[in-house]
């Protein structure tokens, strides 16, 4: 899964259980699993990224899933945004020692400064920030028209998506899906969230969304 890039990864694992659990990036009971529920499970992320994209992942914490997805993924520009400064400091530590060309901002999703800095991005990610409903409010203005929100999510992804159905065409999805990868314990859940290419009449907000295409809620 990262190819040239597994010497990389494996420093990165080394960096999470050693400064990153001390820091309290990452808590101690993960540690024994950071291949399977971390690293692996996040460049998972990479199959529904397009080729080329421009990657804004929110709410990095750790680093989940920006930096397993930029190693297993070298043709992506990845951007990390974390609100929190001593995480805006270990995502900067991380970065050097790994010598990766990403780049790290510090700033909220829902913030006018934060969409203003970092305008809008082919794909978005986010691991463990919010409800699918609530994060897609804060994250689909950060996703360029016909872009899309990709949002890793539990088993229970399906019944979440469902539950915040209107509140996802809220905030500008057109079509929505789950995607798995893996199998058994270690599957990965994926919801993507396209947005509409449709902009609305008064502008580029999330509203758009109520004029794009109907709602479509599949799984593969």
């Amino acid at each position: 899964m990262f190819g040239d890039a597994l010497p990389r990864a494996r420093r990165f694992a080394e960096l999470l259980a050693g400064p990153g659990r001390e820091q309290g990036v990452i808590g101690p009971r993960e540690i024994p699993r950071l291949w399977d529920r971390h690293l692996v499970n996040s460049a998972y992320v990479g199959r529904v990224v397009p080729p080329g994209s421009s990657v804004l992942d929110v709410g990095s914490g750790a680093g989940l899933p920006g930096i397993p997805l930029a190693l297993s993924r070298p043709d992506l520009r990845v951007v990390l945004l974390e609100p929190m400064a001593r995480r805006v400091a270990w995502l900067e530590e991380v970065v050097a020692a790994l010598d990766l060309d990403v780049t790290v901002r510090r700033g909220r999703a829902e913030e006018r400064e934060t969409r203003r800095a970092c305008g809008e991005s082919d794909v978005v990610t986010a691991r463990a920030v919010a409800p699918i409903g609530r994060l897609a409010a804060w994250a689909m203005p950060l996703v360029r028209p016909g872009g899309r929100l990709a949002a890793l999510k539990g088993a229970s992804a399906h019944d979440e998506v469902r539950r915040d159905a209107d509140d996802l065409h809220a905030a500008g999805a057109a079509d929505i899906e789950v995607v798995e990868c893996g199998a058994g314990d270690a599957t990965t859940h994926i919801v993507v969230v396209h947005r509409t290419e449709r902009r609305s009449a008064t502008g580029s907000g999330p509203g758009a969304g109520r004029r794009g295409r109907g709602r479509k809620d599949r799984s593969s």
